[in-house]
């Protein structure tokens, strides 16, 4: 996974300050709050703050995409067979019970 180089005191800082934040919320905001006014829509801010969190997303290389898919497609081979097997498994169970039930 591609590490970002960063200021480790300042992402604790972050994570100290959106956890604060979180704890004094006490819980999603109420659906009474119409005493306090929205605030405007500022179409700059917005592009300001989008930007600062596509920053912080960590991108995977090429490398672990690639060996993230072919994981993927063994475990998808794997669960195919098993499936296979036990669907094939019971069909013979259930044919035999009702060759025996007829031969009756």
């Amino acid at each position: 996974m591609a590490k970002k180089t960063g200021n480790l005191a300042a992402m604790k800082q972050r994570a100290a300050k959106s956890a604060a934040a979180v704890a004094t919320s006490g819980g999603p905001p109420s659906s009474t709050s119409e005493d306090t006014p929205k605030k405007p829509f500022n179409p700059i801010q917005f592009a300001q703050e989008v930007r600062a969190e596509g920053r912080k997303i960590t991108w995977t290389s090429r490398k672990e995409t690639w060996i993230t898919s072919v994981m993927v497609f063994i475990m998808v081979v794997i669960a195919a067979l098993f499936f296979f097997g036990v669907d094939t498994f019971l069909s013979f169970v259930v044919g035999q019970l009702l060759k025996f039930s007829t031969a009756g």
